[in-house]
């Protein structure tokens, strides 16, 4: 069952709406406004201005053309770039919650990373004979990263976790799918006492 109406009912609860970063551009836009009508009112009560006077900013900009370019006006183009930049990559790229789509018969499951990690810890626990607080998982987007730090003189045999690790995350059958990566830490002596 892959409706129209269940795949955008997945993708909104996989994906974040770009709430704040309109947020952050409306606040500014609305502070750059009221700026301008401060100096304005200032300059209509024959106040000092707090910055720079309208007449004095429009002069300025009316010289810019003809004036040689200069490290303010650059600099401040510069961070003018940088804003729409950082603002059209927030327009464009996906905003990505920590949630995969887990299949399920025909309903839509949507799981936390950190109930697969903890989720897959455990199994990885239950299974190796490791404690469970000697075995951390990280879950991203694409990948899941297994750390296992037995105690000193316990065996372990790093391709066997692997091949649980993969064969567990197989049986959740996660969407987009994901790659497992085990590390193995050994503790030092001095670290026990």
């Amino acid at each position: 069952m892959s409706t129209p109406a269940f795949r955008r009912i997945v993708r909104r609860e996989t994906h974040s709406p770009r709430t704040v970063a309109m947020i952050i551009a409306v606040v500014i836009l609305i502070l750059a406004l009221v700026y301008i009508g401060v100096e304005i009112m200032l300059h209509l009560l024959a106040q000092p201005a707090l910055l720079v006077g309208p007449e004095a900013a429009f002069a300025w900009i009316a010289a810019l053309p003809s004036a040689q370019p200069s490290w303010a006006v650059v600099a401040g183009g510069i961070v003018l770039a940088v804003i729409g930049l950082v603002f059209v990559f927030l327009a464009v790229a996906p905003g990505r919650l920590p949630k995969h789509q887990m299949a399920w018969t025909d309903r839509a499951v949507v799981v936390d990373n950190g109930v697969i990690a903890s989720s897959l810890a455990q199994h990885l626990s239950d299974e190796t004979g490791i404690a469970r607080d000697n075995i951390s998982v990280g879950v991203s987007h694409r990948r899941v990263d297994v750390t296992v730090t037995p105690g000193p003189g316990v065996p372990l045999d790093a391709e066997r976790v692997r091949e649980l690790a993969e064969s567990e995350m197989a049986t959740y059958q996660l969407t987009p799918s994901v790659k497992t990566r085990v590390h193995t830490l050994r503790r030092q002596e001095s670290e026990l006492s």
